[in-house]
């Protein structure tokens, strides 16, 4: 085993948990990662180069770990180890399970998730980095080298958080992976911040749901050595969206840039619009940015408004006032009736679940709050069931109500109100 721990060897946190080293499992620019034990379950040790066990990089470890981790999104720092013996320290955090890809298995067409689990990821994360930003934090490194996310169900996990500092922290540490960095930074102009993270946030979603960089068009492909000053202008001094609505000049490449002219067109305008703005306004205004509650509202959406195609089967988006065709097929796509509340669409199909986010707006999109359902004896009579434990009011057209008890369903029909109690939806 390489590295600068050896298999056996026993290591005492400031916490008093002695830790035995298992297996080396690779290296980064800062440190190793080891596999450890602490005789009840194993963990990941991120052990750090002797030149970047700083006084500075301790004190962030401490704080840290004394915080915990803002979320369940995150790998976070658990234990601090010090070796004066080794003139270094390293701190552990969980193992990162095997089912967890990164986005590079993704654009390497190494995973193939559905398009719900894919949007879903997008979501979770989006939500990891509005709870670290909440608690005060910047992360200022994300990039595609930072996640993992379980492609069967959408789960994500955020790692390399050795980084995240207080927001408004300037000097020292990283500044981020470079085609990841907003434009100020690139320019040296800025160091990084909260508005900076929104930034590079925006560059991993367009990553996530266009398998390519919202900069690499028609003026990255003519060059023939990205060397720092190509990489300046393309990122820095002068960045073009390759689908600006005013400037043209940087499309992608057909036939060597295809991912984004394929999959720019499969989502709906919303989508659209907010990576517009991220990449022309946000690329020169940092105050104008597209905010974690804008990413979410929109990802929200996306998983409301899934259908398959009735032709040829893949997952289709709902788009508001436009025909939806398969993007596979051509097929045009019938909208189902669908159930409106607050301003998201939910399709009413036979898989349908509607998730504790879209009536209580909490984030949680794992606990399933209503479904879609045949009546047994009727099956051309669908209802929505009530999960919760909760009554819910069914509201006709001419205003008589119906109390809906936990377990049973309201009839779906057009010009019907359901209230969940803080909110209201109704079909159309």
């Amino acid at each position: 085993m390489s590295g600068q721990l050896k298999r056996g060897i026993n290591l005492q946190s400031v916490n008093g948990v002695n830790y035995t080293v298992k297996n080396f499992i690779g290296e980064g620019g800062q440190g190793e990662v080891y596999e450890v034990t602490d005789g009840r379950k194993n963990l990941a040790l991120k052990w750090y180069h002797k030149h970047t066990a700083t006084p500075r990089q301790e004190k962030i470890l401490r704080n840290l770990i004394d915080a915990g981790k803002p979320s369940e999104d995150f790998l976070w720092p658990e234990d601090l180890i010090i070796s004066h013996e080794k003139k270094s320290f390293g701190y552990t955090m969980a193992l990162r399970p095997p089912e967890y890809k990164g986005i590079v298995d993704l654009m390497k067409r190494r995973v193939e998730p559905t398009f719900f689990n894919l949007c879903k990821a997008c979501f979770n994360l989006t939500k990891g980095y509005q709870a670290l930003h909440k608690a005060g934090y910047q992360y200022r490194d994300i990039s595609f080298g930072n996640l993992f996310f379980n492609p069967d169900n959408g789960k994500v996990l955020i790692c390399d958080n050795d980084n995240v500092v207080p927001n408004g922290e300037k000097g020292g540490g990283v500044l981020g992976t470079p085609t990841f960095m907003a434009p100020e930074i690139v320019r040296g102009e800025a160091y990084p911040s909260r508005n900076t993270d929104q930034y590079s946030l925006a560059v991993l979603l367009f990553y996530m749901l266009m398998l390519h960089h919202p900069l690499e068009g028609k003026r990255e492909f003519n060059i023939h050595c990205m060397d720092m000053p190509a990489r300046n202008k393309i990122y820095g001094t002068n960045p073009i969206f390759i689908w600006d609505p005013a400037d043209d000049s940087n499309r992608p490449v057909k036939g060597h840039q295809d991912n984004p002219i394929i999959y720019w067109q499969i989502y709906p305008q919303y989508i659209r619009e907010l990576f517009t703005t991220a990449f022309t306004v946000g690329l020169k205004e940092p105050n104008r940015r597209v905010t974690e509650r804008e990413w979410l509202g929109a990802f929200s959406n996306l998983l409301a408004g899934l259908i398959k195609c009735p032709k040829c089967g893949p997952e289709n988006f709902y788009n508001p006032n436009h025909a939806v065709n398969c993007w596979s097929c051509g097929n045009e796509v019938r909208m189902p009736s669908k159930l409106v509340v607050d301003s998201k669409n939910f399709l009413i199909t036979a898989n349908t679940k509607i998730f504790s986010h879209f009536i209580n707006d909490d984030n949680d999109i794992d606990t399933v709050l209503a479904d879609v359902k045949q009546n047994p004896k009727n099956p051309d009579v669908w209802g929505l069931r009530n999960l919760t434990n909760k009554s819910w009011t069914y509201i006709k057209k001419d205003n008589s109500m119906i109390v809906v008890e936990p377990g049973k369903s309201a009839k779906i029909a057009r010009d019907v109100e359901i209230s969940f109690g803080k909110v209201k939806g109704h079909f159309e």
